[in-house]
């Protein structure tokens, strides 16, 4: 199982660090994400060790978009990252969380004028522009502003196919995402048009959850060749993609893998890093607890309280969570389809797996669910979104981060627009 140092099994019973996950589950209900501070951290200086251990100048932002709980965001500023935004919505919650506007990064296929104006009045560190149009956008709003330099990054879609999901590879020459070369090197060639932006970097993201580092060095070596003309370019940003171990068994490349097949290429460079799920996603799991079992079809369905609703992840990117009883069994397992509640064909949590005989009221795991999970979560056949538990960085004591919605939650300000028409 993708059990960890953080979530393990204690005298029969699942614990988060040396909390109890069913005592948490108790007192708040389910379904509740559960993080792990402690773990959170681990893996952020295990990814920038890495780096620096390989000889690197690197700067790390955590990409919000994996897990944006305040609690977290804060912790990640406290412990010297910077941070990774792709809307205006994340910038004022990185600035919320403490983060100085120096240390964003702000990213995005679709900026609006709105938040670009937003984003330059606040004095962000860094754009990673992806339209040439929006390079006006930026020039205007810092003409406004009489903001003399705008740091821009420009995204490279280097057409390299990565090893991972269709839907989550971000950096082949079908994708949305970046500029084509072609496009970079005109833009380059009359940086004159902007002369209050600063063309100091680029940027590149291949995808998410990378099973190899060979496409990765691909897409880095196409970058510094477009940039080797440019000697004012000393900045390159190679995003995201290192993964998390969702399976038992799944071999994949370490972060040391990254950072030592990168090195030799980029130690001239001050290089930027923007992970999200290799620091979040291994130290979160969704608790949910067990409401039937149903036989049909030939098929055992355990219908627990969690959805799509709070993990779209298998419906929308086909994953796989392990999942896991809160307490350790001796009754023999059977293949189960974990449903959840929702009135969609496509809330299946997991299928075909291996659990032991469970009844109503037991509760369960979904492993490895920090990231994508409660940023994507939705009021869908009006639930109540999940609250958000933070372990400690000592791992003993806990806090709700996030409360519980309530149905009051859900209609407030309809209820408000009725009354006041």
């Amino acid at each position: 199982m993708a059990l960890n140092d953080t979530f393990h099994y204690r005298d029969g019973q699942l614990y988060a660090d040396d909390v109890s996950v069913l005592a948490i589950a108790q007192q708040v209900g389910t379904p509740v994400y559960i993080y792990s501070l402690k773990q959170a951290l681990g893996n952020l200086h295990r990814i920038r060790d890495a780096y620096t251990r390989a000889g690197l100048n690197v700067h790390l932002h955590y990409s919000m978009k994996a897990n944006a709980n305040l609690m977290l965001l804060r912790a990640f500023v406290q412990a010297g990252a910077g941070l990774d935004a792709v809307s205006g919505g994340e910038i004022y919650r990185a600035t919320a969380a403490g983060a100085a506007p120096q240390n964003i990064v702000f990213a995005g296929v679709g900026k609006s004028p709105e938040e670009i104006y937003n984003a330059v009045e606040r004095g962000i560190g860094w754009f990673n522009v992806e339209n040439v149009a929006e390079l006006q956008f930026i020039q205007q709003a810092a003409e406004a502003l009489d903001h003399e330099h705008v740091q821009v990054a420009l995204r490279l879609n280097p057409e390299v196919s990565a090893s991972t999901h269709r839907h989550i590879a971000t950096g082949h020459g079908g994708a949305k995402f970046g500029l084509t070369a072609d496009v970079i090197r005109d833009v380059l060639a009359h940086q004159y048009k902007y002369p209050r932006l600063t063309f100091a970097g680029l940027h590149i993201h291949i995808g998410s959850q990378l099973g190899e580092t060979t496409a990765t060095r691909e897409a880095v070596v196409k970058a510094l060749d477009l940039i080797a003309p440019y000697k004012d370019i000393r900045t390159l940003n190679i995003g995201g993609g290192m993964p998390a171990t969702y399976q038992t068994g799944q071999v994949l490349p370490s972060f040391e893998d990254f950072a030592n097949e990168l090195a030799p290429l980029l130690k001239d460079y001050i290089v930027l890093l923007e992970p999200g799920r290799a620091i979040i996603a291994d130290a979160g799991i969704l608790v949910g607890r067990m409401l039937y079992v149903k036989e049909q079809a030939g098929q055992t369905y355990y219908i627990s309280d969690t959805s799509m609703t709070e993990l779209i992840r298998p419906a929308l990117y086909e994953a796989v969570h392990e999942v896991v009883p809160l307490q350790q069994s001796d009754k023999p397992t059977k293949i189960i389809q974990l449903a959840g509640p929702v009135c969609e064909t496509t809330d299946m949590l997991a299928h075909d797996i291996a659990l032991p005989e469970m009844n109503t009221h037991d509760y369960l795991a979904l492993l490895t669910a920090g990231a994508y999970g409660m940023v994507m979560a939705s009021n869908y056949n009006a639930r109540p979104r999940p609250p958000e538990v933070v372990i400690a960085e000592n791992g003993q004591s806990w806090m709700v981060a996030r409360p519980r919605e309530t149905w009051d939650d859900l209609i407030r300000s309809e209820v408000e627009a009725l009354n006041h028409p």
